[in-house]
């Protein structure tokens, strides 16, 4: 499943949100929040995986969980139950963190990344 994140490399940034219990307040805030900038994170090229410990679905709505540990094992960190990580274009990390993502210190953090400025310069021509 590692691969599919390796596969978005140069074309998509990619939104980990990674949880040990998808009922908690903070994992359904942070689903609530990208759900309400949908348009955003498309616009940035933004793919989201949700992953818990051994299932994942990629997208922002309940989709059809795909069984695999890969992910949260590759992914998350030790001492969290939730976490959320940014992985740019180049397959690097830009965010991790274990607290609420808002979208304005997400878009604020793509959009100063050369690539971001070179995607909305080419927009412009």
């Amino acid at each position: 499943m590692s691969q599919n994140i390796a596969s978005h490399q140069w074309e998509n940034r990619i939104l980990l949100i990674l949880t040990d219990n998808s009922d908690t307040t903070t994992f359904q805030n942070q689903l609530k929040e990208f759900q309400t900038h949908e348009n955003g994170l498309t616009d940035r090229k933004l793919i989201v995986y949700q992953i818990k410990e051994y299932i994942y679905t990629k997208g922002l709505k309940e989709g059809e969980w795909q069984h695999s540990s890969k992910l949260y094992k590759t992914y998350k960190s030790v001492n969290t139950s939730f976490e959320v990580i940014l992985i740019g274009l180049d397959g690097g990390i830009k965010i991790r963190q274990s607290e609420l993502l808002t979208c304005e210190k997400l878009f604020e953090t793509i959009d100063v990344m050369p690539m971001r400025k070179a995607e909305l310069k080419n927009k412009k021509n």
